[in-house]
C-alpha cells in the first residue's frame, strides 16, 4: 500500500477554453537534438561484462568477526584448517577474529589470463566489521560453473566501527569492503574479432530515428551502404563490405562518428526521497490545476464515569473521541498549450507546493493527457 502524507492531494485537472489558450509555441521543443558519438550511446554485440561470485573467508579481524553461532563460518574455518592438516572439530571453535564473506566481480571484455580485476567483498554472518581483515584464496566463478579467476588480499573499507555494547560508533558501512586489482583472471574470455562477419552495434535508449541516423553517418563515412538499422536499437555493419580492414580499426573509425539523437520527453520521479528530473524536452497541454490541503486528525481520551451517588453502578472508564479538520483554501495554476516544465515548477512553487506534491500532479497530468512525456516512477 503507498504511504499517504497527513494530508489529502486534490488535483483537478481542466481542459481551458479555446479562448483561453495560447498558440504552441513553433520552436518545437519537441524536436529538440543534439549531437553525440556513436561510441558514447553504443555497445557493441558480444562485447560485455560477465559477473563472478564466490564464497570466501576474511582473518585478521580485531575481535568484529562471525560468532559462535554461525554454523557455517566455523565449518569453514575447520575444513580450511583440515586442508592445512590441522584436525579440529567445528563444534570447539571458538574465533571472533574470522568471518565468512561472499566476494563478487565483473569480467571485463578482452581479458585474459594475468589481467587483475577488482573485487567486492561483503560480510554473510553477523560479523561487525571487516576492518584490517584479508581474504584468504578464493575462486570466483562464472554462471557455467568454471572458475575464471581467483582472488586474496587485504580489504579496505570505507567505514568503520568503534565502541562496545553500550555505546558504539558505526561510520558508512564497515561490513562490505573492495579489493582494488585483488583478483587474477585465469581463463581466456576474449572473442576473435577476426572471425566476425558482421557488427550489430547496440543503442543504449532504443530510438527508431537515431538507429536510422547512425546507420546514415557510418554509410556516409564509409562512402558505401554497409549498414543497416534493424530496429530501434539494433544497427548491423556488414565487414565483407569494407574488404580487408581489421574489425578493431574499423570500430574505432565508428566510435568516432557522430549523429543527431532527439531527446526524450521523460519524467523520473522518486516517491521515497522526492526526487524529480525532468528533461527541457518535456512540454504540458492546456490545464488548470486545483490544490488544497484537507487533514482530519481524530483523536481518542478514556475517561472514567461515575456512577449516582447511593446507586449500584459501578465505576467504568469510556472513551471521549474528538475530531478536527482543518482545510485551506485551494490554489489554482494555469498552463497554456504548449507550456515548458520551467512554466510548470514556477506556476508549482508560487502555490508553495512541495516535492512530493509535485509528484502527485505530474501524475494526475499523465492520467489527464496532458503531459506529454514518459513518466517513470522510481
Amino acid at each position: 500500500m503507498r504511504h499517504k502524507p497527513p494530508f489529502i492531494l486534490s488535483a483537478l485537472l481542466l481542459p481551458l477554453l479555446a479562448t483561453r489558450v495560447r498558440p504552441a509555441d513553433t520552436g518545437a521543443s519537441h524536436a529538440l537534438t543534439r549531437t553525440v558519438r556513436i561510441g558514447d550511446v553504443m555497445t557493441v554485440e558480444g562485447v560485455r561484462e560477465n559477473p563472478l561470485v564466490g564464497y570466501g573467508f576474511t582473518v585478521g579481524l580485531n575481535g568484529t568477526g562471525d560468532r559462535q553461532q554461525t554454523l557455517f563460518s566455523m565449518q569453514t574455518l575447520a575444513n580450511i584448517l583440515r586442508r592445512m592438516g590441522v584436525q579440529v572439530p567445528g563444534a570447539v571453535i571458538l574465533a571472533r577474529n574470522v568471518a565468512a564473506v561472499f566476494v563478487t566481480a565483473n569480467l571485463p571484455p578482452f581479458a585474459r589470463p594475468g589481467t587483475r580485476i577488482d573485487v567486492n567483498v561483503s560480510s554473510t554472518g553477523d560479523a561487525k566489521s571487516l576492518e584490517g581483515g584479508t581474504l584468504l584464496l578464493t575462486p570466483l566463478y562464472g554462471s557455467d560453473g568454471q572458475v575464471y579467476a581467483v582472488s586474496q588480499g587485504p580489504v579496505i573499507l570505507a567505514g568503520y566501527t568503534a565502541g562496545g555494547r553500550a555505546n558504539s560508533v558505526t561510520v558508512n558501512h564497515p561490513t562490505a569492503g573492495r579489493i582494488p586489482e585483488g583478483a587474477v583472471v585465469e581463463l581466456n574470455t576474449s572473442i576473435d574479432l577476426s572471425q566476425m562477419k558482421k557488427l550489430s552495434l547496440l543503442l543504449r535508449d532504443p530510438d527508431f530515428a537515431g538507429a536510422e541516423n547512425a546507420a546514415d553517418a557510418i554509410n556516409r563515412d564509409f562512402a558505401a551502404n554497409v549498414a543497416t538499422a534493424v530496429d530501434s536499437r539494433r544497427i548491423d555493419v556488414q565487414m565483407a563490405a569494407l574488404g580487408n580492414q581489421p574489425v578493431p580499426a574499423t570500430l574505432a573509425r565508428i566510435e568516432g562518428l557522430t549523429f543527431l539523437i532527439r531527446e526524450r520527453a521523460k519524467v523520473v520521479v522518486n516517491e521515497r526521497t522526492g526526487t524529480i528530473v525532468m528533461g527541457k524536452s518535456v512540454t504540458l497541454g492546456a490545464a488548470a490545476i486545483l490544490q488544497g490541503n484537507l487533514s482530519v486528525q481524530i483523536s481518542t481520551e478514556f475517561e472514567p464515569s461515575q456512577p449516582a451517588p447511593f446507586s449500584l453502578g459501578q465505576t467504568v472508564v469510556v472513551p471521549q473521541t474528538t475530531i478536527q479538520t482543518n482545510h485551506s483554501a485551494a490554489h489554482r495554476v494555469e498552463l497554456h498549450e504548449g507550456a515548458t516544465v520551467e512554466d510548470l515548477v514556477n506556476g508549482l512553487q508560487a502555490i508553495g507546493a512541495t516535492a512530493r506534491d509535485v509528484i502527485a500532479i505530474l501524475e494526475a497530468l499523465k492520467a489527464n493527457g496532458s503531459l506529454q512525456a514518459e513518466l517513470e516512477v522510481i
